[in-house]
């Protein structure tokens, strides 16, 4: 941001970018940064079913939060347009921080258009920013070799990136100096229209330059050469959506005392080794996370995975040991729903019996997503 206390020229901001790239990290961050300027700020999250890590994440920060699911942004245009217009009744936030699903794409001609053209007097909507974790592009890229999708989730991965306004290499810290330079220099050979840039949002470094591009982004000399919608192919992208598995859990837990933070990383390293021992050819891990929470209090500890060869981080630990809360369990991965459905249950069975502990469940959702059918599609004029 600009100097203290200044606006944004637009104040819904809207964060893209696919499974794992660190989007809420990257949102909470920019909302402490925001709020220390003295402006009050909105958060919307979004899922294709309830029970989202994200949402509890950032509530339990304080910033007020909305949840849209059922579907991305695009599916569930009026849901997301009265979700904003919620947070403006209850606290009138100066900035609107919005994350769609992280398997969307086409984000500019079914939401930013639709948002500026039909809510501009109540919205203003700033340019489209899509973050990548840097180890996942340089895979899709052919920079690095390892495990990646198949073509047809890649193809939503690269229309992403092909979209952005702002395009954000998010945890610079894993690349080599000179990896990184070879890969900003990749991307914006390949995506030319885009501002690139680096940040680490776990640490902050980076953030504040993110949102000094957002408000100065009409100034640049790219900002105006969008000509229209992106090529989209309709048939690949729900091909490409439906071969992506969704579980979401919410589980009550009990019993003896244990410590919630080892619970945590117990529990996604035991899935994460199911699934590199899963006899099932091209599974991947998209991202993977969970949230516990104390029954009293409001303290909470959060772990995650973002790809299936690196190790579980634990962005907030739990300060005290406990004996009853609600586990939520948000897993997405090239898979078949079943499969991992039944890979989480023998974790999460196995870690309560080790530390003798109960679970009820409370919601569970295995699926894949439908077609995407945006409400609006519009083009530039």
């Amino acid at each position: 941001m600009g100097e203290e206390g200044q606006v944004l020229n637009s104040n819904y901001i809207l964060v893209g970018g696919f499974l794992g790239a660190g989007k809420t990290t990257a949102i909470l961050k920019a909302a402490e940064i925001i709020s220390q300027r003295g402006l009050r700020v909105g958060l919307i999250t979004n899922d294709q079913s309830q029970g989202l890590v994200d949402t509890v994440m950032l509530a339990s920060h304080g910033f007020p939060t909305e949840e849209i699911t059922g579907g991305c942004f695009c599916c569930r245009f009026p849901s997301l347009v009265e979700a904003s217009q919620r947070l403006e009744n209850a606290s009138r936030p100066d900035v609107f921080l919005a994350e769609p699903v992280g398997s969307c794409t086409d984000l500019f001609a079914t939401v930013v258009l639709p948002l500026r053209k039909m809510y501009g007097d109540q919205f203003g909507v700033s340019p489209l920013s899509v973050l990548v974790d840097p180890v996942r592009v340089q895979r899709v890229l052919g920079l690095k070799s390892g495990k990646s999708f198949s073509p047809k989730v890649t193809y939503i991965y690269e229309k992403q990136l092909e979209e952005a306004d702002i395009l954000v290499v998010n945890k610079r810290e894993l690349l080599e100096p000179e990896e990184l330079k070879t890969l900003v220099e990749t991307l914006q050979a390949k995506y030319p229209r885009a501002q690139v840039l680096t940040m680490s949002a776990r640490s902050g470094d980076g953030v504040e330059a993110w949102l000094d591009a957002i408000q100065n982004y009409g100034s640049t000399p790219n900002a105006l050469r969008r000509l229209g919608q992106m090529d989209v192919d309709y048939d690949l992208y729900a091909d490409g959506e439906a071969l992506l598995g969704w579980l979401n859990m919410t589980v009550q837990l009990g019993g003896n005392e244990f410590d919630g933070n080892e619970f945590l990383i117990n529990l996604l390293s035991d899935l994460q080794k199911r699934v590199s021992d899963s006899s099932a050819d091209g599974m991947r891990i998209a991202h993977l996370k969970a949230t516990l929470t104390p029954s009293q209090g409001n303290d909470v500890g959060v772990a995650n995975l973002v790809r299936d060869d690196f190790s579980v981080e634990q962005s907030h630990r739990l300060q005290e040991p406990l004996s009853e809360g609600t586990l939520l369990l948000n897993f997405r991965a090239e898979a078949s729903p079943e499969l991992m459905r039944n890979l989480a249950d023998s974790s999460l069975r196995a870690l309560l019996a080790q530390l003798r502990l109960t679970g009820q469940e409370v919601l569970v959702e295995a699926f894949r997503p439908s077609r995407p059918n945006p409400t609006h599609r519009l083009a530039e004029v």
